[in-house]
This record gives structure tokens, sequence and C-alpha cells, in this order.
């Protein structure tokens, strides 16, 4: 079946924070200019929002500059920070830094306690008020070409797939979306952004992304518990000083908290589960007061760009722009990257509309990378970028670096520090680590994974070909397991991997339960042989976050 096709000026790919800023910029331009426009947005969630997970505490800026009236519009920012705390945990106890004492970028008035997915939800109508039009419920699979080789545009891809890769009673073709330039808003890791890196060389002389895991709670508590707009950080505990991460949690409105902890995936020890250290730092005595008596609402992990300024790739190919978390605009120091994300699409938004205006396409959108070059975007990053690769030396040292850094230095180092692998290059083979024995779940305040995956509301059309691709069937038992203890079974999040035998105990092999994916991409960054690629399963699969 020949597939459809459809004209667009603009296709983004993503409905997050840098596609639907993008989108609402190119609309505004485009009514300042007295002109249309035609902006579409391909979003693989099922809804505007549904795969959208962050802590989040919302820097302002952005939103600011691109609707300056969102107050009056009733933006979800009801929950302005009032005050916060950081935490340095020990196993029984803790030392708490006064704020007076954190670097200016860990500080946060100003700022608000959100839903990101709601954020992304309104930012929509916001978009599709002024015409953008946005569909959800379907992912988009393949980048297209023009004979010269720039960027075409994309195509969703075959609803109604089987498991045996045969066309099943419902199939549906895809359909291809043509424009004049495409943005690629995917979020971290993004399938379609890694396969445009290496076509285009774009990572050619910037450093390897590094990356996180984030996994959150969210949770209902006791009122007399709760403390709208409080933000509490805290590292350590439960972590060995030589792996990075820390946790957090933030009071939002309505007795609601979002709880979670984000370890980075340049960890050595492949006995290490994410997951089972973020129920266990719930079981701090310092911690597991605040979820005593509530109840757990929801459950999702996402993974996070943790690499900054040195680790960008370059933003422009002929025919595209990377935007947001696709191309790793997280300032990791402030915790945040929803500010950035958005700036960095607007920014490709004005470039993409004067070079439409002046009858331009498929070509480099170099103006771009110009005007985000001179952004207080890459102030930011520029400012940050020392901070993340010092934790080389460990928890201490990284801290009293990032103090020099940031106070002493404020980001104007005359050097910049380079993190020197990529995270999977990091692990350690088993023999020389000893197995992390974690305490059971309670199923009050602790839960086991798939108990926890049931609350992201996950959901895959069963017979559809596995998203989760191997390139070679027999490196998981050979190698994965040979050397490294499987920690694919560890590093997942959503109990997608697992290695079976047989009742003699005899021949192992990996089953993949892609039915469990909340689509973090842990996977596709931490697979020590990077045998494991992530590609897009059928539009609308996945999570279905209500409120993360």
């Amino acid at each position: 079946m020949e597939r459809e096709s459809m004209e667009v000026d603009v296709v983004i790919v993503g409905a997050g924070p840098s596609g639907l800023a993008a989108a609402i910029r190119l609309k505004q331009l485009a009514a300042e200019a007295g002109r249309d426009i035609e902006v579409t947005i391909l979003e693989k969630g099922s809804e505007v929002g549904a795969h959208i997970l962050s802590g989040a505490v919302l820097d302002p800026r952005a939103l600011n500059e691109l609707i300056p009236d969102w107050k009056e519009k009733e933006a979800p920012l009801n929950a302005p920070v009032k005050d916060e705390k950081f935490l340095i945990l020990s196993e029984g106890g803790g030392l708490s830094l006064p704020t007076f004492m954190l670097p200016p970028v860990l500080k946060n008035h100003g700022n608000y306690i959100i839903s990101l997915g709601n954020l992304c939800r309104w930012l929509g109508e916001q978009a599709e008020s002024m015409g953008v039009e946005i569909y959800p419920g379907f992912a988009a699979s393949e980048v297209l070409y023009n004979d010269d080789g720039s960027v075409k545009g994309v195509a969703t891809g075959d609803m109604g797939v089987t498991r045996e890769g045969e066309q099943g009673p419902n199939y549906q073709v895809g359909m291809e979306l043509h424009a004049k330039y495409t943005f690629f808003a995917e979020g971290c890791r993004g399938s379609l952004g890694k396969q445009l890196m290496e076509k285009f060389n774009l990572r050619e002389g910037v450093e390897p992304q590094t990356y996180g895991i984030g996994i959150k709670e969210l949770w209902e508590i006791e009122p007399e518990k709760h403390q709208e707009g409080l933000v509490v950080h805290t590292t350590g505990w439960p972590l060995q000083t030589d792996t990075y991460g820390g946790s957090f949690l933030y009071h939002l409105e309505n007795n609601q908290v979002a709880v979670g902890f984000v370890v980075g995936l340049d960890y050595e020890n492949p006995y290490l589960s994410p997951y089972e250290e973020f129920q266990r730092f719930k079981m701090h005595p310092k911690i597991k007061p605040y979820f005593e008596g509530g109840r757990r609402v929801a459950y999702g992990a996402r993974a996070l760009n943790e690499g900054g300024l040195q680790s960008l790739p370059k933003l422009t190919f002929p025919g595209g722009v990377l935007v947001g978390c696709e191309a790793g605009t997280l300032n990791t120091p402030k915790i945040k990257g929803s500010h950035t994300a958005m700036k960095s699409g607007m920014l490709a938004a004005e470039a993409a509309f004067e070079a439409i205006s002046a009858e331009r396409g498929s070509d480099e959108l170099v103006e771009y990378a110009d005007a985000f070059q001179k952004s207080w975007v890459h102030q930011e990053l520029s400012d940050a970028r020392n901070v993340r690769p010092g934790f080389k030396w460990g928890l201490y040292g990284g801290m009293l670096y990032a103090g020099i850094d940031q106070i002493l230095f404020r980001g104007k180092a005359p050097w910049t520090l380079k993190h020197g692998h990529a995270d999977h290059e990091a692990t350690g083979k088993a023999k020389d680590f000893q197995p992390i024995e974690y305490p059971k779940a309670d199923g009050v305040i602790s839960f086991d994974r798939l108990t926890n995956v049931s609350f992201s509301a996950t959901n895959h059309e069963e017979d559809q070909p596995i998203h989760l691709t191997l390139k070679d069937d027999s490196v998981p038992v050979d190698v994965n397991l040979a050397e490294f203890a499987a920690p694919e079974q560890r590093y997942c999040p959503a109990g997608v991997y697992e290695i079976l035998y047989d009742d003699d105990g005899s021949n192992p092999k990996l089953q993949i339960n892609s039915q469990n994916c909340v689509h973090c991409k842990t996977c596709d960054i931490k697979d020590p042989t990077q045998n494991i690629v992530w590609v897009t399963p059928e539009g609308g699969g996945g999570p279905n976050y209500p409120n993360m």
C-alpha cells in the first residue's frame, strides 16, 4: 500500500516543552507578519502530556518570553516555591545545609513546582487555538530524505503490524509528512535524533553525552505533613560516594508530593539497581515520615541528559534541527531543563520563520545555531559546564569543586572539564563487584517494580513487533550475563528484561517484556555492549501519565 503524504511548512516531532514552544512561536511570528504558516506536531503518546515526566520545578523565564500573560490564561503554575532544603544523608541521619551556603544555581526563589505534563497539555491548547495541528497517537518512526540528502520530513509508523512483522487484520499504512523544515523534539535519547546524529556526524568534536535515570512517584500525603511550595533535595545515602545522584521532594498543591531519585548512568557496579536505590531512599528516617499515612498515585521513569555544553551536538543539518532535550540542553546543576528546552524551540522557530519568509526550504538553518550561541541558554550551559564532570572525584570532591566553580568562579573558570567516556563504557565486570542485597518492598512505602509499573498506566498493543531490538541475539547471554551479570535486569525501572532458566538452572535466555516499557530509554543508553536498540513502537503505546 502506498503511503499518503501531506505538505506543511514545519513538522515537529514531539509535543514536549521544546516542540510546543516552537509551534507557538512560529504561529506568533506569522500572526505578527500577517501571513499563514502551516505547523504540524506528531506526538507518539496517546495524548499531549502522556509521555511527559519531570520533577519538576520550572524556571518561568522562557514561558515569560513566550506567553507573557500566562497567568491570565491560567497556566497550571499554582505552587510557587516558598521554602527549600538541601540534605546530605547518611544511613541513619543527615546534615541540612543552610540555603545561604548553596550556589545560586541551586536556589529556587521565583520558580514554580509543577506537573510538566499538565503544562504541556496547556501549551498544547494554546498551540491548537492558534491553528497548530497536533496529532497524538502518531509516532514518527522514519526520517525521509530528498534526493540531495536533505531531510524531507518524517513518516509515521504502520499500525496493525503483527509480532511476526506481517499485516494484521487492522493494518493501516503510515503517513508521510513533508516539510520545508523538520524539528526533532523527541526528548532525551530520541530514536530519530540518534539516527540523525550518526548520518550527519553531528557529534564530531564534542564530548560523549552522559545521562541519568530519573525515577518518580506522585503521592498524596496527610495534610498536616504537606507544605505547599517546599522543595527538598538530597544527596548521599543510599548511593556510594563514587556514584552520582540524588533525590527530590516537591510539594505541589492539593496535598501532593512528587518524589524522585536520579542516578547518573556512568555508575560502575553492574549490580546496582537505580529503582531499588529509590525504594531504599524512601525508607530513610528523614524521608519516610512524609509518606506514612499517604498513598502513591502515579509512577514513572525517564532518562535525562547530564552532559551539558561540552556534549551538545551540532544543532542543524540540511532540512532540520534538534531542539530541547533531543539536543541535550538540560542545565544539570540547576536540575532544570524545561526553560532551556522551550527557549531552544523558540530560537529555532524564529530562524525557520525568517527562512520560510525568504522562500527558503530544506537548507541548513545556521541562523538557529548562531542565535543559540548568543542566547541566555548557551550562557547558562556555559556557566554550568564544569559541575557534572567534577563528580568524577566522588561526592565530596565533586561538591567541593562545584562550590569553587559556582561560587568563587561563578561558572567562568578558564577551563572546561571533560566527561571522558560514554555511560555504557563505565560499566564494570561483575567479577570486580559484590552483589547488592536490597530490602524487600513493604508494599506501603516501598514497592516492587511490576506493582509500580501498573501505576504508570503503561500499555502497548500486544501483537506488534517488539520495539526493544537486539543487534545480536547471542550477546545477552554470551556477553552481558557472562561478564556483567545481566545488568539490564537491574537498570531497567520497569522489569522489561528477565533472564530465564530451565528447571534445572541451565539454558539461560533473555526474555523481553516489552509490554512493561515506560519509554525511559535507559536500556539504549546503559547496555554495556550497545546491543539493545530502542525503536519507536506503535503510536499511542507506552505510559499514560496523568499528572507527572
